[in-house]
């Protein structure tokens, strides 16, 4: 899977809540996605950019494999957290 990452954020999710990775990236086969990556294993929600700005959050619309994109968006996270060292 050859996937173009445009952007990643940290986001601590409040007080308590569980902190995520937010990825913004391109899938040749899906277009602009936004990926939310967890600190769990298995805990990857993948949307397509285009639909959500829709209002699309339907199941089975506008859901994705997480995953299929899990390795790589974790990879990427990987990368961008030694360059912010």
């Amino acid at each position: 899977m050859k996937l173009s990452i445009a952007n990643i954020e940290r986001h601590r999710n409040g007080i308590c809540g569980a902190p995520f990775y937010a990825l913004i990236f391109d899938d040749p086969d899906q277009g602009r996605m936004l990926g939310i990556v967890f600190k769990q294993e298995h805990h990857v929600a993948v949307f397509n950019l285009d639909k959500l700005a829709l209002g699309n959050i339907a199941f089975g619309y506008n859901s994705w494999r997480g995953d299929r994109y899990e390795p790589h968006l974790r990879r990427a996270i990987a990368l961008w957290e030694e360059m912010e060292g």
